[in-house]
């Protein structure tokens, strides 16, 4: 919908009257090609391919090493090259804003914009000789050297196509019309047929940029049988500047009014700019750079959003909206809600808007808070304008307006009215805060939820506004006397767009060195790029929608449940299968075979058959011939629910309720180490606490994808799927048909992304697009929409957990009790195994005594939780350090001092009783603290805060010790197949799929290796059961550590054969030395095991380390904030591929910095998941990055445990990202200091503005009333 930008493509346009081109980058989802007349659109394929000539843009983003999965990376690529059609030599904030409306869920960003900032010309390249001075780096290699980069030339760019140059030179324009299946499309060429149109079709919308209305299209399923688009009207393109102001068109982009806006700024007196400069700062956050190019401002007005960036501060400034309609009448309107709801409601057609410009002691300004820094919907907006009487503190006129606290802008002019007359000072705002508070009002289940922290928003808005009012006042007449404040001024700093005034440096990301004398074509431990960054970065490499169609192809759209929990009486599909293009409907009735999965001894339906558990739980599917009839046909099934008996009526939605109810999926888990009880009684001091973590959205790039095809006489099916495990989606859909597993072939080329997400998830969805396959004889194809995938799929387990600690006086902990409660959803999926891990990770770098946790599984009515990158460690590792984080606030000494004193020291054992040498951790934490210069800047943060009332600084440092291989010993086995061709060249085919994280690259580099032969000699298709039968899951970090081991030994036996060819030709070649060998080689994995009787066992092969330090400057009156400086530690053995590696630890931690600071999965109170895509999903964005990220790899380090001394990363390292909010929580517990609050206090995870704005207890939070629980049904629960 527009929301992660990897669609993005460049379209062009040709200005006939000013003879100019323009480009702009826009979402392809978004953009209709009815309104692509005479328009060139250029994608990633045109710029640039591997079978002709790679374009540099897509070159240095793959050389980088900012491609992983790859599927974001086309969006990348084109949001940069029609950053540079426009400015061949931007800077390093335009590459970032241009970047601001695509996601990445692999990379972090930095190596993304590390490859986009070599085009920033000379002074880059001078700052970052500079910056590598203060770094010893000194014999490391780089990652990527841009000496070896191709020269951009904007010379060879395309150029827009004559003829349509020609055509819009000598064609007459004419009004088009499309008539759809059900719509029909309308672009007139005037205004006035525009108006008789809207005259005749009042209800039809109005489309520019279908940022509003393709949305409501696509995910709300509304339908509108015509459409005007009067994109081809010149008149709304006017812009007219008078003595008193601008009159802007409404059909004038955001972009181009940002750029006039900043023309107006930077031309006119201060004086008159106050409301373009409240503009400008709105517009640069409002939406990415692909929304902003085709929005229109009068899209914008018109659309009357509650939350509205751009109304407020319209409607504060006093513009006015010229409205003409039937008849040619013109109406012009005050921008209040009120004009633009009227406006709305007439049938009319908004013209332009006029912008007034200011007076000398005028001021305007704009505010707002959204859950993302850039690319987001607001949480609250505020636009605020005074203007004071000459030479003097008292105020001639106020005017305040919000938005995202009503159903549309709203006016405080009661509180406006009160001021006005009045002098600017303490006595007056203080009346003025609780006059407002009781104006702007907010019902506790209000939409939206928040409805604290919104409330507290207005006032801490306003107190902004008077501030910089102050600033104002003092700088004009010096009227800022002592009553206007109560506290010097340097305590009362509130820096306008602060974030915005920072940059983004340069970090330290460095290779490691190779050992010495190791040949120059090993590769082994050299920075590889990623062997399909080229093809990803080109759009060449082939997902699984990309496969072409066959002939009679079918797709597949689910039916799925609205009811949490209740009786499924009947499915009708009748209305559905008499639709245009519908050919048939399944059920669990059409199931030959098995109709349900079994994990970890829990079954789970395929599909519901009698009873529902869930809203989003699979009831049925339909089958057509297109996507959007698939989707039609699924909308019209009905399902007829039936009440459950009282005694079943029960729907459990949070862990809470489910304790109530013991509604628990066994067996539940504990472990202890010690005597726990003893060692309560012997602390000195004892503490207790809760903690909650809430789950998070995998938000993979590529949803859920699958194509089975009927083939061969024997009723063979050959499954082409995005999946982790393809062996486990072969064995599904053989026992779903009831046919042997021999007769399906899984096929996984790569996956655009899964953390965990597409293993039982995605072998379910195979079984059902199997199962219609089966049925119709026909090939399926089924790609989840994104708000389906979100629904149906789950996520990370949500915990509660409570805790006991026993600690000494000096800081050591002698004994603690963990309890954690998982929310698993309504099946069990793989909720045991996750509780199982999160226990064995319950002491992270700690030596506890007496240490006992406990876990439990609940069993809710939401969509089934499953596994996520970290599988629980995350989670356990969380209530961990904030147990450590607790005992240090009560004890009145930093964390770090804790952490230190409890840390394993010397050879020690787990509390599984598993023995291990901690010194590399240790090492990792001396390292940080060094590298970090964290003692230093604990001391300049502290002189900061000293300084700063509402800005508050905080630093973490957070170790992890985290356990590689699966507990389960079967699953730590791969297999590989090595094929040696008589040409020499070699096809390497192993168990692992490739989902980002770079598997086949470090097949190839250890298949190098082994046979002493060049990396382009070697080739890896795809991942298939019938080529490497019974694989296991490309998971848990162990991907490269067994199929490496397997692919080194089928070389290792290859290279055995051919020893007596090369003793008898030794000065022969490769290819002379080779005939048809070709092996396969089972390697059997560690023996691992868990013995949960006896709490003893070895569950890991090994462990991998790593320290991370953050420090976040935190907006105490807002919640948001910014994380200046990341410095991670990583032990990770001898690396295979540095630069995947670093780009794993990155991409890792950029998404535990998510987890813990930003994502959140609210439900509503009947158990419907809310946020269904990007717009209200906010994963981080490359706003998010840390303004200066260093990564080291510890030097000197080795594992006998895993091939060629490497350690699994993938998971580890999203722990770390807990170091932003436990640096989150250091800082507001400085702000809780200046309130007078000490001691431990309780922050839940994520730590969104909201609970950290909250949790600072500021003076404007603590004046708004918390209404009483209970006593209202919220529009939101935590579960």
């Amino acid at each position: 919908g527009g929301g992660c930008g990897a669609c993005t493509v460049m379209v062009s346009r040709y200005n006939p009257r000013e003879k100019t081109i323009s480009h702009f980058s826009a979402n392809a989802c978004l953009l209709p090609v009815c309104q692509l007349h005479l328009a060139a659109v250029t994608t990633t394929e045109g710029i640039g391919s591997t079978e002709t000539r790679i374009h540099p843009v897509q070159e240095r983003i793959a050389k980088a090493n900012g491609s992983q999965c790859g599927f974001c990376t086309p969006g990348m690529v084109m949001s940069l090259y029609a950053l540079l059609r426009n400015q061949p030599q931007p800077s390093l904030e335009d590459i970032v804003e241009a970047l601001g409306g695509n996601l990445c869920r692999c990379t972090g960003y930095r190596p993304i914009v590390d490859g986009c900032k070599t085009f920033c010309g000379v002074r880059m390249s001078v700052m970052r000789h500079l910056e590598s001075l203060l770094v010893d780096n000194a014999g490391v290699p780089e990652l990527f050297h841009e000496g070896d980069l191709l020269p951009q030339d904007p010379t060879q760019e395309l150029i827009f196509p004559p003829e349509l140059m020609l055509m819009a030179e000598s064609q007459r324009p004419l009004t088009q019309t499309f008539c759809g299946e059900r719509i029909t499309w309308v672009s007139p060429v005037t205004l006035r047929e525009l108006v008789e149109l809207k005259a005749k079709h009042p209800k039809a919308p109005l489309v520019l940029g279908n940022t509003g209305v393709g949305l409501e299209m696509k995910f709300k399923g509304i339908l509108h049988p015509v459409i005007i688009s009067p994109t081809r009207v010149p008149e709304l393109y006017e812009v007219n500047k008078t003595p008193d102001g601008v009159w802007v068109g409404a059909a004038c982009s955001l972009t181009s009014l940002k750029t006039l806006v900043e023309k107006l700024v930077r031309e006119l007196h201060e004086d008159q700019v106050e409301t373009f400069s409240a503009l400008l700062q709105q517009l640069r956050s409002l939406g990415g750079q692909q929304i902003r190019n085709v929005a229109s401002l009068g899209g914008n007005i018109a659309s009357a959003a509650p939350n509205s960036d751009l109304n407020p501060v319209l409607a504060a400034g006093r513009c006015i909206l010229s409205v003409i309609s039937k008849g040619e009448q013109v109406f012009n309107f005050t921008h209040t809600s009120q004009g633009s709801s009227h406006m709305s409601t007439m049938g009319s057609v908004e013209v332009k808007r006029f912008s007034v410009f200011s007076s000398s002691g005028e001021f305007v300004r704009a505010f707002r808070q959204a859950p993302r820094k850039a690319n987001a919907l607001a949480t609250v907006t505020s636009g605020m304008r005074v203007r004071f009487a000459q030479g003097t503190d008292a105020v001639e006129d106020l005017a305040i307006f919000y938005g995202g606290v009503g159903p549309c802008t709203v006016g405080a002019t009661k509180t406006c009215r009160e001021v006005i007359g009045r002098r600017w000072n303490e006595e007056t705002l203080n009346e003025a805060y609780r006059l407002l508070l009781d104006e702007i009002s907010l019902p506790p289940s209000a939409p939206g939820g928040k409805v604290e922290f919104r409330r507290s928003l207005t006032l801490s808005f306003l107190f902004k506004f008077n501030l910089q009012m102050l600033q104002k006042l003092n700088e004009m007449v010096g009227l800022t006397s002592r009553s206007s404040r109560s506290e010097p001024s340097w305590r009362w700093q509130v820096r306008p767009d602060c974030s915005d005034k920072r940059r983004l440096t340069f970090g330290t990301c460095r290779s490691q060195e190779v050992s010495q004398g190791q040949r120059g074509d090993d590769l082994v431990g050299r920075p590889v790029m990623h062997r399909s960054a080229l093809s990803q970065a080109t759009g060449e490499a082939v997902y699984c929608d990309d496969i072409a169609g066959s002939q009679g192809e079918l797709f597949l759209a689910l039916v799925t449940s609205t009811r949490a929990h209740a009786k499924l009486i009947k499915i009708d599909d009748g209305e559905a299968l008499k639709l245009p293009g519908v050919v048939d409907a399944v059920t669990a009735k059409d199931i030959p075979g098995k109709k349900f999965r079994t994990f970890t001894g829990i079954d789970e339906e395929l599909l519901a058959e009698n009873e529902v558990t869930c809203v989003g739980q699979m009831v049925g599917a339909v089958v057509a011939d297109t996507r959007q009839h698939a989707k039609q046909g699924a909308a019209a099934v009905k399902v007829v629910y039936e009440d459950l008996p009282d005694r079943c009526v029960l729907v459990l939605l949070t862990s809470q309720e489910a304790i109530e109810k013991k509604s628990f999926f066994k067996p539940q888990r504990e472990i202890e180490r010690g005597n726990v009880t003893e060692g309560f009684r012997k602390a000195d001091q004892m503490l207790e606490g809760e903690i909650r973590i809430g789950g998070q959205e995998h938000f993979y790039m590529e949803t859920q994808s699958m194509l089975v095809v009927p083939s061969g006489e024997e009723k063979e099916l050959k499954v082409y799927l995005s999946c982790q495990h393809p062996t486990y989606a072969q064995e599904s859909i053989a026992e779903t048909l009831g046919i042997p597993s021999n007769r399906v072939s899984c096929h996984v080329k790569r996956m655009g992304g899964a953390f965990g997400g597409k293993v039982t998830k995605t072998s379910i969805l195979a079984s059902i697009t199997a199962l219609a396959a089966w049925k119709t004889g026909q090939a399926v194809r089924c790609v989840l929409e994104r708000g389906d995938d979100m629904l149906i799929t789950g996520a990370r387990h949500p915990v509660l957990a409570n805790y006991k600690v026993g600690f000494m006086n000096d800081g050591r902990i002698i004994a603690a009790d963990i309890q954690y409660f998982t929310n698993a959803g309504n099946t069990g999926d793989e909720s045991i195994l996750v509780i199982e891990k999160i226990l064995l990770h319950i002491d992270n770098a700690y030596s506890v005594p007496n240490l006992r946790g406990r876990a439990t599984a609940c069993k809710t009515n939401l969509p089934s939780n499953t596994a996520f990158r970290g599988f629980g460690v995350p989670q356990s590792m969380l209530v961990v350090e904030s147990v450590i984080n607790d005992v240090a606030m009560k004890l009145g000494c930093t964390a770090e001092e804790i952490r230190e004193k409890n840390m394993y020291k010397g050879p020690s054992i787990t509390h599984y009783k598993l023995q291990f040498d901690p010194e590399n951790l240790l090492r990792c934490w001396d390292e940080c603290l060094q590298k970090a210069d964290y003692h230093s800047r604990r001391t300049t943060i502290a002189q900061f805060n000293q300084s700063n009332r509402f800005k508050k600084r905080g630093i973490a440092v957070i170790p992890i010790k985290y356990g590689i291989a699966f507990a389960e010993c079967f699953l730590n086995q791969a297999a590989a197949l090595v094929h040696i061709y008589k040409d020499g060249s070699v096809l390497v085919s192993h168990g692992g799929a490739e989902m980002g994280q770079g598997i086949h690259t470090k097949m190839q580099q250890v298949a190098s290796r082994e046979l002493r032969i060049p990396v382009s000699l070697i080739h890896i298709s795809e991942t298939s059961t019938n080529v490497v039968p019974n694989t296991c899951p490309s998971a848990a970090s162990f991907g490269t550590d067994a199929n490496g081991m397997a692919v080194k030994m089928a070389c290792e036996t290859l290279l055995q054969r051919l020893e007596p060819v090369i003793r008898e030709d030794p000065k022969g070649t490769w290819q002379s030395w080779v005939s048809w060998p070709n092996v396969v080689s089972l390697c059997r994995g560690p023996d691992t095991y868990m013995d949960w009787k006896k709490q003893e066992g070895q569950p890991y092969a090994y462990f991998t380390y790593g320290t991370c330090c953050s420090e976040v400057e935190v907006d105490c009156l807002t919640g948001d904030y910014q994380t200046l400086r990341t410095d991670i530690v990583m032990d990770i053995g001898r690396s295979i591929n540095p630069s995947i590696d670093i780009g794993q630890i990155e991409g890792a931690f950029m998404q535990g910095l998510g987890l813990y600071t930003m994502e959140e999965r609210k439900f509503s109170p009947s158990g419907m998941l809310y946020p269904r895509g990007p717009a209200q999903y906010k994963i981080p964005a490359v706003c998010d990055m840390p303004l200066k990220f260093n990564v080291y790899l510890l030097a000197g380090s080795s594992n006998l445990h895993a091939i060629y001394s490497s350690k699994g990363i993938g998971e580890p390292v999203l722990f770390l990202g807990s170091s932003v909010f436990f640096a989150i929580k250091d800082a507001v517990a400085a702000a809780r200091k200046d309130v007078g609050l000490g001691g431990p206090f309780k922050l839940d995870s994520p730590a969104c503005p909201e609970e950290t704005c909250l949790a600072c207890a500021s003076c404007f939070v603590q004046m708004v009333p918390v209404p009483k629980p209970g006593s209202f049904q919220p529009w939101a629960i935590d579960v």
